[in-house]
């Protein structure tokens, strides 16, 4: 059965939609059979690995029992993936009444048995479709850059977690939060990982040990050739820095 972890940040340009990408990449190379669900209208996760949002069909579809999620399932040289489109974007208006916020958990039922994990990426704002994504999952994962502006959203972020975790889903898990576009070598970058450290322990989540540093290789193997990080720059680092951070959620026993 699998574990279906999501990453949330209402923030966008944060590194979520890679890190979705680059979490399920890793888990790949470690022999784990996973599934990425595009849960954010902007498509970015579904263009990332090449998938066909025009003749396929999409989560959209899915979640709307226009087709079974089996059959949304996409084979991409990355991972497998149900893609979004635009279309995801009507969902505020066209889904409001009594278990709207459970659609995309229980879209998923009869596929959890296929794989080991399962990754939904989320839009850059807190409003039902990220609700969906959250109560979907059994460990959230909170991308922050590493600036201060950034991990001021993670306190409303961890608030709506919270929340939604009391009302809807009490075995849910905060795995934690993660800094990516980490310079090593700046001392801002230092001084907002303190911070993070500060208020990680304030809102009683983990700050993972591992941080990410930029790499315009991980953005051009995504973006313009939609390839596998790992097969293409495996000795990258930002791409090493990812395989550690998979590595430090196991250890952790998060994952």
């Amino acid at each position: 059965m699998a574990k279906v972890i999501s990453l949330i940040n209402q923030k966008g340009g944060v590194g979520k939609t890679a890190s979705t990408n680059a979490i399920s990449v890793c888990l790949k190379h470690k022999g784990y059979s996973v599934l990425c669900v595009d849960f954010d209208p902007q498509g970015y996760l579904s263009f990332s690995m090449n998938a066909d949002t025009r003749e396929h069909s999409s989560v959209y579809d899915v979640i709307k029992h226009k087709v079974k999620a089996r059959y949304a399932i996409q084979k991409t040289d990355v991972v497998d993936i149900i893609p979004a489109d635009a279309l995801l974007g009507n969902v505020e208006r066209e889904f409001t009444g009594p278990g709207s916020e459970r659609m995309l958990k229980d879209s998923l039922k009869t596929i959890m048995p296929m794989y080991d994990y399962i990754l939904i990426d989320s839009p850059p704002e807190l409003g039902l479709l990220s609700s969906n994504a959250v109560i979907a999952s059994d460990i959230v994962l909170i991308p922050g850059l590493a600036d201060g502006y950034s991990l001021q959203g993670i306190i409303q972020v961890h608030e709506t977690i919270s929340r939604i975790k009391q009302a809807f889903n009490p075995r849910l898990f905060i795995g934690g939060m993660f800094l990516v576009r980490y310079y090593p070598r700046e001392a801002l970058s230092r001084t907002t990982k303190e911070t993070a450290a500060l208020l990680a322990k304030h809102l009683n989540i983990p700050l993972l040990e591992t941080t990410i540093r930029h790499s315009n290789v991980i953005s051009k193997a995504m973006t313009t050739l939609q390839q596998d990080i790992i097969d293409y720059a495996p000795d990258n680092p930002a791409v090493l820095d990812y395989i550690a951070l998979v590595d430090e959620l196991f250890e952790r026993r998060f994952i």
